[in-house]
């Protein structure tokens, strides 16, 4: 009997609907196959209709034309503001300055240098080599003395050289102009109107006016910037001071404007003479003394006084130059070069052995150059300190060293000195402590500065970083330039 033979058994499932004959074929497949994947539908871009109709309707085109345009309203009006606030905030006014108000004057005796120079040299070979050097620090223009003799006007020259030949002057003066120094002369106290006076008779007057235009135009021919003359001198009057004028337009420009420069003696500049009136079209500097002839060397007491006195002293229309003057200690030697440096005007240094290049000791030699080169370098790049304003600033100090159990009342030290000098919003404060001992700041003093700030320079060049004015103590004779600037910033 078959295996599969009427009924169900192996080879066959039940339910399944499959044939019990043997060759009949199945009525249901054994695998289900599964069901054919959809077709994917390519994407296409929705065309401009359909766009319109997904972004709202064609009220959406208007509305971001309205967006995009207040956009750029809102971004025009800001810009016209910002411009607006620039051009209507207050601003300083950049005063432009001549070659003789930027430079920095350094007055020197060419027969000091003799001791550098082989024999009958005279000095001037010695001031040609250091010609480089004191343009590297920051000086701008010398004033030659002691090149003529104060008894006798040229005459017959023109020249009435005393130290040095004529041929080593003009040397110097062409070496001075490939240094790109200028050179000014001093005929301070040289008899320039010889045994005649202005109040002569016509002719002599003449005669003696004629030859000192020739001397005049003969060294402005060899480059002369100009000439210093005293207050005292014949040749310091309105109508000399105009025929010189009109010599020095033969051979000056604007840039190269050749000037006059007047030494005051007294503590006010006299009126021209045969002048009623004060002409500051005449003279174009005027060179001060900080302090007071004296025979004597100047107490610390004297000097402070010196200094205060210059400082409250309200500034006249003539463009100053500022020189020390009288004797004063060594130790305040380095505290009146800051206080020249930093004034308004045009410093005038005196030939400072300090700064030559072979001193006696290296360490001050190396210290009086970084003071005067920091000094020098500040004041030309800061508007401040070149054309500032000026305002002294007194107040009170503490003194460390009182106490109070002292029995006898000391002498009062000198008071510290300050004052600032601003432009725009950049401000230089100027501390000067003449006296020996040790100085704090009062807390309360001008309230209205910023407490902080930054050192520029001092006496011993030894503070370096920012500082606050509220923890700052000035030690014995010592000066300090402080860029002062608000907590929190830095410039």
């Amino acid at each position: 009997m078959p295996l599969n033979a009427g009924d169900t058994g192996y080879g066959s499932v039940a339910g399944l609907g499959l044939s019990s004959t043997v060759g009949g074929s199945e009525s249901a497949p054994l695998l289900i196959p599964e069901d054919e994947p959809e077709p994917i539908q390519q994407w296409q871009p929705l065309s401009k209709e359909e766009l319109k109709l997904a972004a709202g309707g064609p009220g959406w085109k208007k509305v971001r034309c309205y967006l995009v345009l207040l956009f750029w309203l809102a971004w025009l009006a800001m810009l016209a503001i910002a411009i607006a606030i620039i051009t209507m905030s207050p601003r300083p006014v950049v005063t432009p300055l001549k070659w003789w108000q930027k430079s920095l004057f350094y007055q020197v005796e060419p027969e000091l240098t003799l001791e550098k120079q082989a024999e009958g040299s005279w000095g001037i070979n010695a001031l040609c080599d250091e010609l480089p050097y004191l343009k590297s620090l920051g000086i701008g223009a010398l004033i030659l003395q002691g090149l003529f003799d104060k008894k006798a006007y040229p005459t017959n020259n023109a020249t009435g050289e005393r130290i040095g030949t004529l041929p080593q002057i003009q040397h110097l003066l062409a070496e001075s102009n490939k240094a790109g120094l200028k050179v000014l002369l001093n005929v301070c106290e040289v008899d320039l109107l010889g045994p005649g006076d202005e109040a002569g008779n016509a002719s002599k007057t003449s005669g003696v006016s004629g030859t000192v235009h020739h001397a005049l135009r003969f060294w402005l021919e060899q480059g002369v910037a100009g000439f210093e003359i005293c207050d005292t001198d014949a040749a310091y009057s309105e109508k000399t001071l105009l025929e010189w004028k009109g010599v020095f337009k033969e051979f000056g420009s604007e840039e190269e404007e050749r000037i006059v420069v007047v030494k005051q003696t007294s503590d006010v500049l006299p009126l021209l003479k045969n002048s009623s009136h004060s002409n500051v079209t005449m003279v174009d500097v005027v060179l001060k003394s900080i302090l007071p002839t004296s025979q004597h060397l100047l107490s610390s007491e004297e000097v402070a006084a010196a200094i205060e006195t210059q400082l409250q002293t309200k500034e006249d229309d003539f463009w100053p130059s500022w020189t020390v003057g009288g004797k004063a200690s060594r130790d305040l030697k380095n505290l009146l070069l800051v206080l020249m440096m930093t004034l308004p005007g045009s410093p005038a240094v005196s030939y400072n052995e300090d700064i030559n290049q072979t001193p006696n000791e290296e360490k001050n030699r190396r210290l009086a150059v970084a003071l005067f080169t920091s000094l020098s370098h500040s004041r030309a790049r800061e508007e401040a300190l070149q054309f500032g304003s000026f305002t002294f600033l007194p107040f009170n100090s503490s003194s460390s060293s009182s106490s109070s159990n002292s029995t006898l009342p000391s002498p009062p030290s000198p008071p510290i000195l300050a004052f600032l000098r601003s432009w725009g919003c950049v401000h230089f404060l100027i501390l000067l402590n003449v006296g020996p001992e040790l100085r704090p700041l009062d807390p309360a003093w001008a309230p209205s500065l910023p407490k902080a700030g930054v050192f520029v320079s001092s006496t011993r060049m030894d503070r370096l970083g920012a500082t606050s004015l509220e923890a700052l103590e000035l030690r014995p004779h010592e000066a300090i330039v402080i860029k002062l600037f608000e907590a929190g910033s830095y410039s």
